[in-house]
Protein backbone atom coordinates (compact mmCIF):
# COMPACT_ATOMS: atom_id res chain seq x y z
CA UNK A 1 0.00 0.00 0.00
CA UNK A 2 1.56 2.99 -1.11
CA UNK A 3 1.25 6.34 1.55
CA UNK A 4 1.53 9.88 0.89
CA UNK A 5 1.79 12.16 3.40
CA UNK A 6 2.11 16.32 3.63
CA UNK A 7 2.91 18.37 6.20
CA UNK A 8 4.21 22.07 6.02
CA UNK A 9 1.10 24.07 5.57
CA UNK A 10 -0.10 27.19 7.49
CA UNK A 11 -1.44 30.56 7.78
CA UNK A 12 0.71 33.03 7.03
CA UNK A 13 0.69 36.70 5.44
CA UNK A 14 1.51 37.90 2.24
CA UNK A 15 4.73 38.08 0.95
CA UNK A 16 5.74 35.17 3.31
CA UNK A 17 7.05 31.41 2.25
CA UNK A 18 5.73 28.38 3.32
CA UNK A 19 7.73 25.10 2.22
CA UNK A 20 5.30 21.89 2.02
CA UNK A 21 6.82 18.39 2.54
CA UNK A 22 5.49 15.26 0.88
CA UNK A 23 6.68 11.16 2.14
CA UNK A 24 5.60 8.56 0.17
CA UNK A 25 6.59 5.15 0.21
CA UNK A 26 8.74 4.12 -2.43
CA UNK A 27 10.24 6.07 -5.62
CA UNK A 28 7.06 7.56 -7.49
CA UNK A 29 6.69 10.51 -9.29
CA UNK A 30 5.22 13.37 -7.60
CA UNK A 31 3.01 16.18 -8.19
CA UNK A 32 1.07 19.42 -6.08
CA UNK A 33 -2.63 20.06 -6.70
CA UNK A 34 -4.60 22.14 -4.97
CA UNK A 35 -8.15 23.19 -4.58
CA UNK A 36 -9.88 26.59 -3.35
CA UNK A 37 -13.11 26.53 -1.98
CA UNK A 38 -15.81 26.84 -4.36
CA UNK A 39 -12.77 26.21 -7.45
CA UNK A 40 -12.24 22.50 -9.17
CA UNK A 41 -8.61 21.44 -8.03
CA UNK A 42 -5.78 22.01 -10.03
CA UNK A 43 -2.12 21.72 -10.81
CA UNK A 44 0.82 23.12 -9.46
CA UNK A 45 3.80 21.78 -9.85
CA UNK A 46 5.01 18.44 -10.85
CA UNK A 47 8.54 16.70 -11.12
CA UNK A 48 10.31 13.73 -12.81
CA UNK A 49 11.98 10.67 -10.64
CA UNK A 50 15.42 12.03 -11.09
CA UNK A 51 14.42 15.59 -10.04
CA UNK A 52 15.99 16.66 -13.38
CA UNK A 53 12.52 17.48 -15.32
CA UNK A 54 9.77 20.24 -13.47
CA UNK A 55 6.69 21.88 -14.68
CA UNK A 56 4.81 24.31 -13.08
CA UNK A 57 1.71 26.57 -13.35
CA UNK A 58 1.53 29.67 -14.94
CA UNK A 59 0.11 31.36 -11.64
CA UNK A 60 3.20 30.15 -9.59
CA UNK A 61 5.65 30.35 -11.95
CA UNK A 62 9.06 31.81 -10.61
CA UNK A 63 7.41 32.01 -7.23
CA UNK A 64 7.24 28.25 -6.37
CA UNK A 65 9.94 25.57 -6.79
CA UNK A 66 9.54 22.04 -6.34
CA UNK A 67 12.21 19.41 -5.84
CA UNK A 68 12.62 15.83 -4.52
CA UNK A 69 15.29 13.94 -1.89
CA UNK A 70 15.06 10.26 -3.23
CA UNK A 71 17.41 9.47 -0.27
CA UNK A 72 13.65 10.38 2.11
CA UNK A 73 11.50 9.37 -0.40
CA UNK A 74 10.23 13.03 0.08
CA UNK A 75 9.36 16.06 -2.47
CA UNK A 76 9.17 19.33 -1.49
CA UNK A 77 6.80 22.43 -3.00
CA UNK A 78 9.13 25.75 -1.35
CA UNK A 79 6.32 28.36 -1.83
CA UNK A 80 7.51 31.66 -1.64
CA UNK A 81 5.87 35.67 -2.21
CA UNK A 82 2.39 33.88 -1.17
CA UNK A 83 -0.78 35.43 -2.19
CA UNK A 84 -4.23 35.72 -1.41
CA UNK A 85 -5.27 33.74 -4.27
CA UNK A 86 -2.56 30.99 -3.17
CA UNK A 87 -5.28 30.06 0.15
CA UNK A 88 -5.85 26.60 -1.12
CA UNK A 89 -5.71 23.11 0.04
CA UNK A 90 -2.90 21.57 -1.43
CA UNK A 91 -2.38 18.02 -2.42
CA UNK A 92 0.40 15.66 -2.95
CA UNK A 93 -0.02 12.69 -5.42
CA UNK A 94 2.14 9.98 -6.30
CA UNK A 95 2.35 7.32 -8.92
CA UNK A 96 4.66 5.26 -10.71
CA UNK A 97 6.63 6.46 -13.56
CA UNK A 98 9.60 5.96 -15.82
CA UNK A 99 12.77 8.36 -15.24
CA UNK A 100 12.89 11.73 -17.44
CA UNK A 101 8.93 11.93 -17.24
CA UNK A 102 6.05 14.43 -15.38
CA UNK A 103 2.39 14.02 -14.83
CA UNK A 104 0.47 17.61 -14.75
CA UNK A 105 -3.37 15.91 -14.73
CA UNK A 106 -4.87 14.75 -11.67
CA UNK A 107 -5.85 11.99 -13.42
CA UNK A 108 -2.43 10.71 -14.26
CA UNK A 109 -2.09 10.00 -10.73
CA UNK A 110 -3.16 6.90 -8.84
CA UNK A 111 -2.37 8.04 -4.74
CA UNK A 112 -2.82 10.96 -2.58
CA UNK A 113 -2.49 12.49 0.27
CA UNK A 114 -4.76 13.81 2.71
CA UNK A 115 -4.29 17.25 2.22
CA UNK A 116 -3.17 19.88 3.87
CA UNK A 117 -4.08 23.59 4.05
CA UNK A 118 -2.39 26.96 3.28
CA UNK A 119 -4.13 30.29 3.98
CA UNK A 120 -2.52 33.58 3.10
CA UNK A 121 -4.25 36.95 4.25
CA UNK A 122 -3.88 39.92 2.99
Amino acid sequence: QVQVVESGGGSVQTGASLRLSCTVSGRLLMGWFRQAPGKEREFVAAISLAGTKTSYADSVKGRFTISRDNTKNTGYLQMNSLRPEDTAIYYCAARRGVTGHYYTRASDYTFWGQGTQVTVSS
